[in-house]
């Protein structure tokens, strides 16, 4: 194979691919609860059962690891005051969190459970966050205003991570 050919597609993706999914499912799912009221139990079924690897509308959906979504959002559920100051740390006086964008909010708290409760290296989760607002907000600025505040986040998280 040449330097300008890409590798065949493998039938099952990575690790890595799968956890990236789940990250981005674990910020809409937090959104959904937000907005809807709905359960983590409910939302996390649904997304295991109609979202991960499913195809809709011609549209197909990754598929995530789904132990790592559970994690995250119960993680990010039963830490959620714990990060809310973090983030609200993080922000700028006039900007707490419950005054920033609803998926930004969903985002931080995702970010915020790897970052206080799981193992995920500092560097690892900001980067994937930076590339789930990339994904949510593709020609704005949210991305380095994300890496920013989950930069502060991860500092005080886990200050010898650094």
């Amino acid at each position: 194979m040449t330097e300008t050919e890409t590798p065949p597609k493998s039938a099952k993706p990575d690790r890595r691919q799968m956890r990236s999914a789940a990250r981005l499912y674990a910020v809409q799912a937090l959104f959904q609860m937000e907005v809807s009221g709905q359960t983590v139990e409910t939302v996390s079924r649904e997304f295991e059962s109609f979202r991960f690897g499913e195809v809709i509308d011609e549209a197909e959906f990754a598929e995530g690891d789904s132990r790592h979504f559970r994690m995250i959002l119960d993680r990010a559920v039963n830490w959620q005051a714990k990060i809310d100051q973090l983030t609200d740390r993080a922000l700028v006086a006039k900007w707490p969190i419950d005054r920033i964008d609803p998926v930004l909010r969903a985002l931080f708290r995702a970010a915020g459970a790897e970052l206080v409760d799981m193992d995920t290296p500092p560097k690892v989760a900001i980067n994937e966050y930076v590339d789930v607002a990339r994904a949510f907000f593709p020609e704005g600025r949210e991305p380095k205003f994300v890496n920013a505040v989950l930069d502060h986040m991860a500092r005080e998280a886990k200050p010898g991570a650094f």
